[in-house]
């Protein structure tokens, strides 16, 4: 039986996924039970009902993927969980999960940070990436540039100074009656319309810091005054500024830390059109472009296990009377 093997948990927001990984990134399993239609009524996450979901979820979820792993219990030598950032009701479930497991597997457990996880997730794919790196993480949750110099050893470089850039796409979805969840809505309606409309790049030139409330607030004015502009149009002119914004500052973090790869993780990370501009830039600046899978970029228990594994090589076992933390930061050496 291969050795170093990872049970991962992620309870994070409204996803319940479980994964077993070996030490050497290979991915047995994934599952993933998402609650989009749980919440979708709502327009968006709703706590309480996710955390409920989650304790129903949660042992059936675990048992799949040892199933499709082809393991038993005995087999697993590391149980890891997300203790944060995230819904607090949510992470509880998994951590308590992963506890109990390791109580009665005898087995060390780690607790991970969600956002460290989608760092790691581009190394599940290509684990020979070439360090220093810039990493986009963008989400629902967050935005965030980050210098990854070494192996668990990072300077975030900016981040959003009020709505992440999901949050923003979900906004305006919501206001353009899209549903829930908007961003891929509005990714396949900006496939078909025209870039017309000039909405503001905000802090295009400064710094390393994002702000997209502003944006999100232009285009809901532009569309209260012009009501009959099609709706592919704003989809696209919107997506445009967003996507300038992003890889002009990854861009410019990459030439400025020296960084031999630009990556980009986290759901924003499954946007057809910046995944495009992530690679053009890459190609016209002579940096290695790495893009994760759709099924890496959204929260997953996979990126979970791979990043248990290298801080349990690292730091040792998470003590059990650590809680969950719903404002867990990323660990880094410095802010610029």
């Amino acid at each position: 039986m291969t050795s170093g093997l990872t049970l991962g948990i992620e309870t994070s927001c409204d996803e319940t996924a479980a994964s077993v990984v070996t030490s050497d990134n290979v991915v047995l399993s994934s599952v993933v039970s998402s609650q989009v239609d749980l919440h979708a009524r709502y327009g968006g996450v709703v706590p309480e009902v996710a955390s409920r979901a989650h304790v129903g979820l949660i042992n059936p979820v675990i048992s799949q993927a040892l199933v499709e792993a082809g393991i038993e219990p005995k087999d697993i030598d590391l149980v890891a969980a997300t203790n944060g950032p995230g819904l607090v009701g949510s992470l509880l479930i998994g951590v308590s999960a992963a506890k109990a497991l390791s109580l009665v597997w005898g087995k060390p457990y780690v607790g991970v940070n969600h956002l460290e996880a989608h760092l790691y997730s581009c190394f599940l794919e290509e684990p020979d990436l070439e360090l220093p790196l810039v990493v986009l993480l963008v989400s629902g949750g967050h935005t965030i540039l980050v210098s990854m110099e070494k192996h668990l050893e990072y300077t975030i470089l900016g981040q959003t100074l009020d709505d992440a850039v999901g949050e923003a796409y979900d906004k305006v979805a919501r206001y353009l009656g899209l549903g829930y969840p908007g961003g891929p809505v509005v990714d396949q309606l900006a496939e078909t319309g025209e870039n017309k409309i000039t909405f503001p790049r905000p802090m295009l030139r400064d710094g390393y810091d994002f702000s997209f409330s502003g944006l999100k607030t232009a285009v809901i004015n532009y569309v209260r005054n012009n009501p009959d502009t099609p709706i592919e149009d704003i989809a696209t002119s919107f997506q445009e500024a967003v996507v300038e914004v992003l890889t002009t500052k990854a861009r410019k973090a990459a030439i400025e830390t020296k960084a031999k790869g630009l990556c980009i993780g986290g759901g924003v990370a499954a946007n057809s059109r910046l995944r495009e501009a992530i690679f053009d830039i890459c190609l016209e600046d002579g940096l290695h472009p790495f893009v994760p899978s759709r099924a890496y970029c959204t929260d997953n228990a996979a990126m979970v296990a791979a990043t248990g594994w290298r801080r349990f090589l690292q730091d040792g076992p998470t003590l059990l009377n650590t809680g969950a933390n719903p404002n867990l930061k990323l660990p880094e050496k410095a802010h610029l």
